[in-house]
């Protein structure tokens, strides 16, 4: 085979200078690089296995450094690109002749490499060819000059060597901080079948990359607790026509996690839709994000005769994500396994060594709170004069609400219009405050409004709904409370609220 010293790369060179555009994320961007590596060495599987042994595996390279501009290099000991799939392997849109694996569009490398970097080297010695190939992409300078073809560096290669290197420079968004970490969390969950099964060794710098699945729930049916534990764990298969079918399992977590359950969605082996922190998680199915069988419920599903969008991080469902989900469900909660019941029944009792530090510790430090901070507050408040009024008809408007919604419900045959917010105005000092328009013949309004910049807030409370939830959940109570034993005849309900917010203010709000 002679030395080539040139290579064409029109027609399509035009798509160069916008695919830095596409809407990758990261981990997917690169994921382009890793499927290239996987289908060569699937492609190529016999013929590496005879010079490096029956034992062979993929081992794929990855290296970033973000200082300087950023620099990505995706090393691999496939196959390598063989001179006759060069134009395929270089010219945009040239569709490879195999398209039935994970390199179908011809756009994957090219894709990728545009939109970290405008200046790309790929280097590669092909298995069976005794030259190492080094081609360098400028893309500014070859949409500007209106290139045609591209110089092939060549020079002798290692006997039986097969590789390819890419090395992309001065990266238009170079990773940061806690994207790296996301990037290494995807990439595994992404290709954890093929590290699962012992094909692929996956590297992220120094780390080799590995994913472990969540353990799964062993325990009685809810509905019936004497009987013996079960492993909430089933097998998913069906065909639901025009050659669309899904395989896999579902399962519920050991566990419950807000942000790592539901399902990871995979085609020909290498996840789709839902990786990490990111599952698959349709309402139909999943209900909302407070329900527990969208904190427990996960699994691998596993699509075939689906089409994906171009950049591989979405299936193109074309009206068939519906029917899909209802025949899902439907399995999801058949006998003798109905997991969707057993997520929503299942409650987990604390054991008592679980419970027993972290109550030791909430009542030391509560404790010394009320040694240290309640007396005088107890002292100032028997000396107060009980709140006479009624909670006034509305609460002043804030331009620091962070959220708030209003519910209309039906009690004792009259309608209230329940309003509920979360503020962030420093000026309110209150940390629960109540407004309660009378019925009116029409409907009664009762606005519940809690402060988050309240120092108790601030010492106890986060940024998540988890953390926010439960507070906002007991101000709720509270309010709704002092209203009721109102109407039920209690006097001067409203001295409760005070109190509460002055215990709070001043003594329960310090560590």
């Amino acid at each position: 085979m002679g030395t080539l010293q040139k290579i064409q790369i029109r027609p399509g060179v035009g798509i160069l200078s916008v695919l830095s555009h596409l809407n990758y994320k990261p981990w997917f961007a690169i994921a382009e690089f890793v499927d290239n590596s996987i289908q060569s060495f699937l492609d190529y599987r016999e013929e590496i296995e005879r010079i490096d042994g029956k034992d062979a595996k993929l081992r794929v390279a990855i290296e970033l450094d973000s200082s300087e501009g950023g620099r990505l290099i995706v090393r691999d000991n496939a196959a390598g690109i063989h001179e006759a799939d060069y134009p395929y392997a270089f010219r945009p849109a040239e569709v490879p002749a195999n398209t039935s694996g994970l390199s179908e569009f011809g756009m994957g490398m090219k894709s990728a490499a545009c939109w970290f970097s405008p200046d790309w080297i790929v280097r590669t010695t092909a298995l069976g060819e005794s030259e190492e190939k080094t081609v360098h992409f400028d893309i500014s300078q070859i949409v500007e000059d209106n290139l045609e073809e591209l110089t092939v560096e060549s020079r002798p290669s290692q006997p039986k060597a097969h590789f390819t290197e890419i090395i992309l420079s001065n990266l238009h968004r170079p990773p940061q901080g806690r994207t790296i970490g996301k990037i290494r969390e995807h990439l595994a969950s992404i290709y954890r079948v093929f590290i699962r099964d012992g094909l692929l060794e996956l590297r992220f710098g120094d780390e080799v990359l590995s994913y472990s699945q969540p353990r799964i729930l062993c325990a009685p049916f809810h509905e019936n607790t004497s009987e013996a534990p079960r492993l909430w764990r089933k097998e998913i298969n069906f065909d639901f026509g025009t050659g669309l079918r899904a395989r896999g399992f579902a399962a519920l977590r050991e566990k419950a996690s807000t942000s790592h359950a539901g399902f990871a969605l995979f085609r020909r082996n290498r996840l789709i839709q839902g990786s990490a922190d990111e599952g698959y998680r349709p309402k139909l199915i999943f209900s909302n994000p407070n329900s527990y069988t969208y904190q427990r419920l996960f699994g691998e599903l596993h699509l075939e005769g689906f089409d994906v969008s171009h950049t591989k991080d979405g299936f193109q469902w074309d009206e068939n994500e519906e029917p899909f989900l209802e025949l899902l469900k439907e399995e999801l909660n058949e006998e003798p396994t109905p997991l969707l019941n057993q997520a929503e029944g299942y409650r987990v009792r604390q054991k008592t060594p679980d419970l027993k530090p972290g109550a030791e510790t909430s009542t030391r430090r509560t404790s010394k709170a009320v040694e240290n901070e309640v007396p005088p507050v107890v002292e100032t408040q028997i000396r107060e004069e009980p709140e006479d009024k009624p909670p006034p008809s509305d609460l002043p408007t804030t331009r620091a609400a962070v959220a708030d919604k209003t519910v209309l419900v039906e009690i004792d045959d009259k309608k209230w219009e329940i309003s509920i917010e979360l503020s962030n105005d420093p000026a309110i000092s209150d940390w629960l405050t109540i407004s309660d328009e009378p019925w009116d013949g029409s409907v009664r309004r009762v606005k519940i409004r809690m402060s988050l910049s309240h120092p108790f807030m601030l010492q106890y409370s986060g940024t998540d709904a988890s953390q926010i939830e439960p507070l906002q959940r007991l101000a709720i109570a509270i309010a709704l409370a002092e209203i009721t034993a109102r109407d039920s005849g209690v006097k001067k309900t409203r001295t409760f609220i005070r109190n509460i917010n002055k215990f709070l203010q001043d003594a329960l709000s310090k560590p």
